[in-house]
């Protein structure tokens, strides 16, 4: 039984590392599917990976854009119903009023949309002799924070880029969040190099769970991604990190464990606002 005020202090969280094909139908299925699956392990939370209805290129992003709501969200409505779980639907490419974002819907448990988010840091970067890619050839960055609060903890949501902007998760943090999840597409260049640190990193600096879904490798695709879907905790250890298939990656997320940390170490008390902030701006 859940007192009046008082949070869960335990909760599943769950991860889908889909195998992205070219075939729209077949990934919001498949998707849905997993999403049951991982509901029926006990998941309270599931997250998507970014771009789980369309391959990942901006080639890619006005084909298979939609509006919200349209039939690959009203699908992870239904489905976040049916199982009484929050979903994270990791991002699609959407359409609204002739721009194209990368972005995140979060449902939940009665299929009611409760949050909205689109990437705030566009993908645009040039490694010689690895890899160029520039997602603001199609794509427009979004404006504006996305939280959505859950009766275990408050959730922040940022989309793979995203991660690397220390920034933004400290303005999560401020804002209560405990938990951080980033959809994300990592390459085999940034992957290897970058992936786990960024998690750990922001898990360690805000003292808050950090969560990634990567859509599965598939090594014939035009951006191959790096998958090792992986879990946080506030400590940085690494709670569950999948391989390169797809799968289904779960943990069981400790809020009473990260109340130790943070009074065990007490940085938030301790910084020196008397001689720097980070502070989030109204657009």
């Amino acid at each position: 039984m859940v007192l009046p005020g008082r949070a869960m202090a335990t909760f599943r969280l769950a991860l889908i590392q889909l195998q992205v094909s070219s075939v729209k139908s077949d990934n919001v299925t498949r998707a849905c599917s997993l999403v049951r699956e991982a509901a029926t392990q006990g998941a309270k939370i599931v997250s998507l990976p970014e771009c789980f209805n369309s391959p990942y290129g901006t080639k890619y992003f006005p084909e298979y854009a939609e509006k919200i709501p349209g039939e690959s969200t009203q699908k992870l409505s239904e489905v976040a119903k049916e199982c009484g779980i929050y979903l994270i639907g990791g991002s699609i490419p959407e359409e609204d009023a002739g721009k194209l974002y990368n972005t995140c819907t979060v449902f939940g448990p009665d299929g009611t949309l409760l949050v909205k988010y689109r990437k705030l840091h566009l993908f645009d970067i040039d490694v010689p002799g690895k890899i160029t890619f520039q997602e603001s050839e199609t794509l427009s960055p979004g404006d504006s924070f996305s939280t959505f609060d859950t009766p275990y903890c408050r959730v922040g949501l940022g989309i793979c880029y995203d991660m690397r902007f220390a920034e933004l998760a400290q303005v999560y943090a401020q804002r209560g969040c405990q938990l951080l999840v980033y959809p994300g597409a990592f390459n085999m260049t940034t992957g290897p190099a970058h992936w786990e640190l960024l998690q750990r990193g922001r898990a360690v600096d805000n003292q808050v769970y950090v969560a990634t879904a990567s859509p599965a490798r598939d090594d014939q695709a035009s951006y191959v991604a790096w998958g090792h879907s992986t879990i946080v905790s506030p400590w940085g250890d690494v709670l569950a990190k999948a391989g390169t298939e797809e799968t289904i990656v779960c943990s069981d997320i400790d809020l009473k464990k990260l109340a130790e940390i943070r009074q065990q170490i007490p940085i938030f008390s301790q910084k020196r606002s008397d001689l720097y902030a980070v502070e989030a701006k109204e657009p």
